[in-house]
């Protein structure tokens, strides 16, 4: 199963980043190596995660973050990396 992160969900990723990053040093990269980690098991696991508007969430292991994706042809796309602490009316509009 191929894997691939479109940019706004590299954006997602490079926000969580930065916003760890600030809170102490060295934690935007365990925040960064976490979720990409969570996101290489999707290789194994696409499509068993519940769905939420036509994609699969899935929460991420370590950080309160979830992954948007759907299964296209042997093919994951990243769509999301949000924050669960957000509005969900915000994450509503950002999936769509």
């Amino acid at each position: 199963m191929k894997i691939e992160i479109l940019p706004e969900a590299q954006a997602d990723l490079d926000d969580g980043y930065w916003f760890y990053e600030k809170q102490a040093v060295g934690l935007g990269e365990y925040f960064l190596t976490s979720v990409v980690s969570d996101i290489r098991s999707l290789q194994l696991f696409a499509g068993i995660h519940s769905m939420f508007q036509d994609k699969h969430r899935m929460l991420a292991t370590r950080f309160p973050y979830s992954v948007f994706y759907p299964v296209e042809d042997k093919m994951v796309r990243i769509y999301a990396v949000t924050d669960n602490r957000r509005d969900p009316e915000w994450i509503s509009e950002r999936l769509n």
